[in-house]
């Protein structure tokens, strides 16, 4: 068994503590103070360079290996959920309205489980590692912003490699890694669309200039672009989340708008989408006579594994685990994500972790539900793992 293995089972309580504690408190959005506290506590005394954001509560830690012009970044997101929690957990959240319903508490966890274990094994570092606490991830562009304020050369130099960890409640065996080499995760954008129209009485649609039915005409059309337009085999993704018209049964009213969000696998179709949908929405609104205002709202780009350290991630889950601790991914998921600014910058790879609390890991309920749970038994495995790529990573990858 690796040392880091072993080691990291060693402090899986400890790591469940940590986990415990910033469950119960969790914080949304960019300004973390209680998270941010709990993780420099955790990470004081093991001599680490820290420091913390200014526009953000991030924290970035820089451990000192064997002298070595080469960096690792080691990535955790640290945000939660506006979710009610609906688990019957013991250590269930204190916040009303706020849950850690996507495992960024367990993020947290690992990583200062690798800071401990690679903190403890130093000599074995041929370079620098850092360690990327990142806010934000929900929506509100951490990496982004953490990337602004130099996170990226937190060593003094440019990270010459990076991985991070995501867990899943369901979809994967737990305590199984996947990843695969290439796109793994698409880009997400928004469209926010306004149909601009004129008011009047319902019995009397031929004075008015109704917006609702030319809004629903483009929610459906949308549909008809990407099945028409877009090729099957590089996918897109239109879903009409918000659809607001009205106030009262017999009153047309001035407007109608609705948002979408849009996910796309390349960065062709992304742009190309962006493009098409504007055009279309302002097309429709022509048609009938009214107006349309137009909005793509750009969010983070399609999160790209390197290939070779994507394969790379796929060996060494595969040594510590044996070949039934690592799947390939067959495909590639719509979710989206913040690290895949970081990924833009530095080859690296991006994986999941299984950590159903369900036999039958399909049937378990998925991140972001109010009843979703996961498994802290695999923390220590994903400490261990980001420990050993960052040490192996040095030697054999940068």
């Amino acid at each position: 068994m690796s040392d880091f293995l072993t080691e990291a089972s060693e402090i899986q309580n400890e790591l469940a503590s940590i986990r415990h504690q910033i469950h119960q408190e969790p914080e949304i959005g960019l300004d973390l103070p209680k998270t941010q506290a709990k993780i420099l506590a955790a990470l004081d005394g093991l001599g680490l360079e820290i420091s913390t954001g200014k526009a953000l509560s991030s924290v970035t830690a820089v451990l000192r290996g064997n002298k070595s012009e080469k960096t690792v970044l080691l990535r955790a997101d640290m945000d939660a959920l506006p979710v009610t929690e609906l688990a019957d957990l013991p250590f269930k959240s204190q916040i009303d309205g706020v849950m850690h319903a996507c495992g960024h508490d367990l993020h947290v966890a690992m990583l200062i489980g690798a800071a401990k274990l690679l903190t403890k094994n130093k000599s074995k570092l041929n370079g620098d590692a850092v360690f990327m606490f990142q806010p934000g991830e929900e929506g509100f562009d951490g990496a982004g912003h953490m990337i602004k304020e130099g996170v990226l050369s937190a060593s003094g130099r440019k990270a010459d490699a990076t991985y991070g960890i995501h867990v899943m409640s369901s979809s994967i065996p737990t305590g199984t890694f996947t990843t695969k080499p290439g796109t793994m995760m698409a880009s997400s954008d928004e469209l926010h669309v306004t149909v601009v129209g004129m008011g009047g009485h319902g019995s009397q649609p031929h004075t008015a200039k109704d917006p609702i039915p030319v809004a629903a005409e483009m929610v459906s059309a949308l549909q008809l672009l990407i099945t028409r337009s877009f090729d099957s085999f590089d996918p897109v993704v239109i879903t009409v989340g918000q659809f607001h018209a009205g106030t009262k049964a017999n009153i047309i009213p001035d407007t109608a708008e609705f948002q979408a969000t849009i996910r796309t696998f390349s960065p062709e179709n992304r742009s190309r989408i962006q493009v098409e949908t504007v055009r279309l929405c302002k097309s429709i609104a022509d048609a009938y006579g009214l107006k349309a205002e137009v909005k793509v709202v750009e969010q983070y780009p399609v999160t790209a594994n390197n290939g070779s350290h994507a394969q790379f991630v796929g060996k060494v889950a595969a040594d510590l685990f044996g070949s039934e601790g690592f799947l390939e991914m067959p495909h590639p998921i719509a979710g989206a994500e913040d690290y895949s600014r970081v990924l833009e910058e530095v080859p690296g790879s991006y994986v999941f972790l299984g950590a159903s609390v369900d036999q039958d890991f399909t049937k378990s309920e998925v991140n972001h539900s109010p009843r979703a749970r996961f498994d802290e038994a695999v923390m220590y495995r994903g400490a261990a793992l980001l420990s050993e790529l960052a040490v192996r990573s040095l030697n054999e990858m940068v």
